[in-house]
């Protein structure tokens, strides 16, 4: 799990590292209330629309301890009110589940609301560690057919129905969400899918995110061929339609 760099670092200091790719110190978008968003690095998926591919390798920015990390989310506390808190996200944050799981300890130690925002792409025996100091968990649900999944994700869906059934026998409260792609899910059997396995799993909220192409510039900078040329996000009243299924 850990790379040599890592170690090395751990073995320094004493102090558990993880890779962090960067901060959102005032987010509204990813869970209740006004959150700092960690991105860590490092994600086993290549979906075709990521918007983010520069999180896709581990270390490629700032190696921190889990108390760094702390240290930073401590500061932004006065504005997270009720509701808000800390949301990690990535990447994929079940990549780095040790290192996960310490900062939320902290978080956690410190009356925190902790957050995670994941694919669910990662189970070890770690894992139910990390959810149990986890008040919300927000997966994304790249489809729901286990082929479309795989030729979308390049992954394959078994290690995300696992992560939801370990949510479900833990009683997680859990949203789920999931990307509009025009001619890959945005089709009336997908949604209705959608829908039985939020019932399925208990979910108390799902979120139609609309397709957008704002991070293709990351992969023609990072010269990764982008499959996806000419797809438009979806309107807003094919938006609602969709929406619509959902009630």
């Amino acid at each position: 799990m850990w790379c040599n760099e890592m170690n090395d670092i751990k073995k320094q200091n004493g102090a558990l590292c993880g890779s962090v790719h960067s901060f959102e110190t005032l987010g509204a978008l990813d869970g209740p209330g006004m959150r700092t968003v960690v991105f860590l690095s490092g994600c086993p998926m290549r979906c075709r629309y990521c918007h983010n591919p520069d999180t896709w390798e581990k270390n490629e920015k700032e190696v921190m301890t889990a108390s760094e990390v702390f240290q930073k989310i401590k500061r932004m506390k006065p504005y997270f009110g009720k509701s808000g808190g800390i949301t990690l996200s990535g990447g994929e944050p079940l990549l780095q589940t040790e290192f996960a799981t310490e900062v939320f300890r902290l978080c956690k130690e410190d009356r925190i609301h902790t957050a995670l925002d994941t694919s669910g792409a990662i189970v070890t025996e770690q894992t139910e560690s990390l959810l149990k100091l986890t008040d919300l968990v927000i997966c994304d649900i790249k489809h729901t057919d286990q082929d479309a999944f795989l030729d979308l994700t390049s992954y394959p869906m078994d290690s995300l129905l696992s992560f939801l059934e370990l949510c479900k026998r833990l009683n997680k409260r859990l949203w789920i969400r999931q990307v509009i792609v025009p001619g890959i899910t945005d089709n009336q059997e997908n949604i209705l899918k959608l829908k039985d396995m939020a019932k399925k799993y208990d979910a108390e909220k799902i979120e139609l995110l609309p397709y957008h192409s704002h991070g293709v510039y990351k992969w023609e900078s990072l010269g990764i061929p982008y499959t996806l040329y000419g797809t438009k996000s979806p309107t807003e009243e094919e938006m609602k339609q969709l929406n619509e299924l959902l009630k």
